[in-house]
């Protein structure tokens, strides 16, 4: 070995100067701080290092609790073991520093770079230089705001069975029929499993390079070769390096797993989309720094008892957050849904009591959804208060409301309340919707079947204004309504604004009802709501 070498490694950790006949002294033997490693005659001895991180939030501990002191989860500490090797590269004339037999940089430095990758000033960088890629599918382009950006991360997640890996490899065969090189890492499946499954889904061709493999050394020679466009890694829980003892799945592998991988793919200029698993509280398996990580954080979610998914963006570093996906689950896979309000009211019903549309808007799409409710007599004194795809908080609100400002009496009753479809309702301007829907229940008068409603209500009962109106209004237009309940105040800002020409009434418009307080919403619907009748269908 190189004694200058080793000398300079030990100069660089602060300890002593060696002198190059030391080196041959066969008790030669010396501790090099902040690396944890012992240097016997040259060569460096790997130390083992046990830690305890949370499941949860993955806070690494000295000693095992039972209740995690940064997040506090109660048992979520499991005890993993590291190899402690230092973090830059081999040293000249060194063996053993770091993992045997490959680099201790990672999978990274396996993989050739895109660019030289040095410092360039901002205005010589080209916005044009990595034009986005279209992923092939409308709405995943939508959420992501145009589709793929060259060496972003992405993960996708979602509950078990939504259609995460069907949309991933949906995805990945357009990608491959279209020319692009894609590679498709399977940590769950076989090649043949794959195949099974593909056949089902059209248009995918065969140009698709599938990988079965559950460690991440072992993507570096593929990516290397393959130079692909598009990795997809289904799933980030399956994959292990062998730089962490610890089993697939857990904190420490999914971090430093995924690490890797971010840093390979932004490093070779390849879209790198990861599939995870979520818990059961519906958020990201494994560290919160896994979404960190990331550029894009995308959740695929809906009831597997119903066809429609909605796609999601928790997070986009190259787009808006709050625009939404619609797909639609069939025996050929996933299919987009470019009209989503027809879709979900296809099935309303026009006669029975308890149900109201509102037109939401997720992002700068509308959409019309139906919010339904039912109140009952209480029978053992307790109501009950049961919803599904709203908020309990916010039902539980409008009910107390309704109690105290429109004179219902709602303490002795039974209410359930829910969104049809399976959509999650969170938007603040379906207040109204919900109020009407209930009040439609307990007074036994349906809400006119040409009617929609939008606003937020306040706890003094007050309707409050929401955005975008015109938009709002433009799409139930368009479905045939023609009358909108909303806000006092946006209705007078809308008239301004059609004297004013800003806003051309539309031929699909429907009227508008100024709402100043949600009694004066339940007085129009005693006037206008029709009795219950026989139900039937639109």
């Amino acid at each position: 070995m190189d004694p200058r070498g080793f000398t300079a490694l030990i100069e660089w950790e602060e300890i002593v100067q060696i002198r190059s006949r030391d080196l041959h002294s066969p008790c030669f033997r010396v501790w090099i701080g902040q690396t944890g490693l012992w240097c016997s005659r040259g060569i460096i001895l790997a130390k083992k290092r046990t830690v305890h991180a949370c499941q949860s939030c993955g806070a690494q501990h000295p000693q095992w609790h039972g209740r995690c002191p940064d997040c506090g989860a109660w048992d979520s500490l499991v005890e993993e073991t590291y190899v402690a090797t230092p973090s830059s590269a081999t040293a000249p004339g060194v063996k053993g520093f770091g993992s045997p037999g490959r680099p201790s940089a990672g999978l990274a430095a396996l993989v050739p770079a895109a660019d030289d990758q040095k410092p360039r000033r901002l205005s010589e960088i080209s916005p044009e230089a990595n034009p986005r890629l279209a992923s092939g599918s409308k709405e995943l382009d939508r959420v992501l705001g145009g589709g793929f950006v060259p060496g972003s991360v992405v993960l996708l997640g979602g509950d078990p069975g939504i259609g995460k890996s069907t949309l991933a490899l949906q995805v990945a065969g357009r990608l491959a029929a279209s020319g692009q090189s894609v590679l498709y890492v399977s940590g769950e499946e076989s090649g043949e499993q794959i195949r099974l499954r593909a056949e089902r889904l059209p248009g995918l061709g065969g140009a698709l390079q599938i990988l079965t493999a559950t460690r991440v050394e072992a993507l570096a020679e593929p990516w290397r070769d393959l130079a692909p466009s598009l990795v997809v890694v289904d799933s980030i829980q399956t994959i292990q390096t062998d730089s962490v003892e610890s089993a697939a799945g857990s904190v420490a592998q999914v971090r430093e797993s995924a690490s890797q991988l971010a840093a390979t793919a932004k490093r070779a200029g390849s879209i790198l989309l990861l599939v995870g698993h979520v818990t059961k509280d519906g958020s990201l398996a494994g560290p919160r720094v896994l979404e960190h990580l990331v550029d894009v954080v995308l959740t695929f979610e809906g009831d597997r008892a119903h066809a429609f998914r909605l796609l999601r963006a928790s997070k986009n570093r190259f787009g808006s957050t709050e625009e939404i996906g619609v797909y639609k689950m069939a025996s050929h896979g996933l299919e987009a849904v470019e009209n989503p309000s027809e879709h979900f009211l296809e099935e309303r019903s026009t006669r029975a009591p308890g149900s109201c549309v509102v037109p939401l808007l997720e992002g700068s799409r509308p959409m019309l959804v139906e919010l339904q409710a039912l109140v009952a007599p209480a029978p053992y004194g307790t109501p009950r208060r049961t919803t599904l795809g709203l908020e309990d908080a916010r039902v539980a609100l409008l009910l107390a409301v309704l109690e105290r400002r429109s004179s219902i009496d709602m303490l002795s009753q039974d209410v359930y309340a829910k969104a049809a479809g399976g959509v999650r309702v969170a938007e603040p301007a379906a207040d109204l919707g919900i109020a009407l829907a209930i009040a439609s229940s307990r007074l036994d008068l349906a809400v006119p079947a040409d009617t929609a409603a939008i606003g937020e209500v306040g706890l003094a009962g007050e309707v409050r204004r929401v955005s975008r109106v015109d938009v709002r209004l433009a799409e139930a237009g368009r479905l045939g309504f023609r009358r909108l309940l909303v806000p006092a105040v946006c209705a007078r800002e809308m008239v301004s604004r059609r004297k004013k020409g800003r806003s051309p009434t539309a031929k699909n418009d429907c009227e508008l009802v100024p709402i100043e307080e949600v009694a004066q919403a339940i007085d129009w619907l005693r006037e206008n709501g029709r009795a219950s009748e026989q139900d039937g269908r639109s």
